[in-house]
């Protein structure tokens, strides 16, 4: 019997396995996670599940689970390609006729020496309780990284009615969407009480047996009960080390139907990857980047469900265009392409009583992407435009 092994238990693992199944997929199925948990969706992670509205249980994946074979809270060791055999931490060896790298990434510590109690990152059910413990008795909290998830997180800390300040060495939260959008953002998050210092970097995380402030560059200290670092992820890909595969910043690099690529850009038998783990080659990018969207993991483990049961001549290409959305406060932000490819960013409509703006990104005039908020309908016309354009 086919085996199909799956490493990593997050959205692209579980899209994989799912995807697999619908796709009349009978054979062996087996995914491996090191998490104890069965996969569960992270966007509410910084949101619902911060905020209390949420239990671990109304994160977890809608999906059967029962026809697939859950290796959890193990994590991979290393992988023989020549063999066939991944080796598990605990000295298992596991064999296999295709593998699946879904491994995704994990957030990014604090760079400096080591902290103390308190400091934070958010990526997994578990960072999330630990983080909750120490609110219980916060009154400052500090989020280093003013990203998606910093903004989120700070959203929900202060309708938690904590004190929360958040620095960057950026100009504007959320970077990507360019200063427009960038600084209405910031205006909504101050009228909530948020306090910026943007523009600034950190010298130092200060404390003894616990963090009692964050000391910027300028001298600056800010009191801090809590800490929370949001300054980005790393691929989980270091087991791959020494197999032949390449890697753009960590990221497995895949040809458009999904097959993992060796240093020499051919395909290797057998190896496929998805979601954050993955590089690939988008119409808009100079090269193989990591889209680490949830829209990208779901539509990368369906091309590569569907190849692995395909015959090599009717396989399918990726045209994933990637669209990512975030709730902060009374702001719907919503966007679809690859922004990172615009040379401009241009407002192109706006309604300030509604809080509402649309800005095309653009490259060299062509419009390769756009940001909306609270203007959700009118992403939809932009995303049908850029998939058939892709495809």
């Amino acid at each position: 019997m086919r085996r199909i092994v799956i490493v990593g238990g997050g959205l692209g693992g579980f899209r994989t396995a799912r995807s697999l199944r619908a796709a009349g997929f009978d054979g062996d199925v087996i995914v491996v996670g090191d998490e104890e948990s069965l996969p569960y969706d992270r966007p509410p992670l910084s949101k619902q599940l911060l905020a209390g509205t949420f239990t671990p249980e109304q994160c977890l994946l809608a999906g059967e689970t029962s026809d697939v074979r859950w290796l959890l809270g193990t994590a991979v060791a290393g992988v023989s390609l020549g063999r066939q055999v991944l080796t598990l931490t605990d000295g298992t060896d596991l064999g296999f006729d295709d593998l699946v790298v879904a491994t995704g990434r994990r957030a990014r510590p604090w760079p400096g020496p080591p902290t103390v109690a308190r400091v934070h990152t958010l990526r997994s059910l578990a960072d999330v309780a630990a983080f909750q413990a120490d609110l219980a008795d916060a009154v400052d909290v500090v989020v280093i990284g003013a990203g998606f998830v910093g903004c989120e997180a700070a959203a929900t800390l202060r309708q938690r009615g904590l004190a929360v300040t958040v620095v960057d060495v950026s100009a504007h939260p959320m970077p990507v969407l360019g200063d427009v959008a960038g600084e209405v953002a910031r205006k909504r998050h101050a009228e909530h009480g948020v306090r910026w210092r943007l523009g600034t970097t950190v010298a130092a995380i200060e404390g003894q047996a616990r963090v009692r402030g964050v000391r910027l560059a300028d001298g600056e200290l800010l009191p801090a009960d809590a800490v929370l670092v949001a300054i980005g992820s790393l691929p989980n890909t270091e087991w791959l080390a020494g197999a032949g595969v390449a890697l753009r910043g960590g990221a497995v690099e895949v040809d458009r139907t999904g097959r993992a690529l060796d240093e020499a850009g051919a395909p290797v038998p057998g190896l496929w990857a998805v979601g954050d783990a993955a590089a690939w080659a988008h119409p808009h990018a100079p090269g193989p980047v990591c889209v680490e969207h949830w829209s990208n993991a779901r539509d990368m483990a369906d091309v590569v469900a569907t190849n692995l049961v395909a015959a090599a001549d009717e396989r399918t290409v990726l045209t994933s265009v990637p669209s990512f959305w975030s709730d902060q406060y009374d702001m719907k932000i919503k966007s679809v392409g690859y922004l990172r490819a615009a040379d401009q960013l241009a407002l192109v409509e706006e309604d300030p009583a509604r809080r509402a703006l649309l800005v095309e990104a653009r490259r060299a005039g062509e419009v390769v992407g756009v940001i909306a908020f609270n203007m959700p309908k009118a992403v939809l016309g932009y995303q049908r435009a850029l998939r058939l354009r892709s495809a």
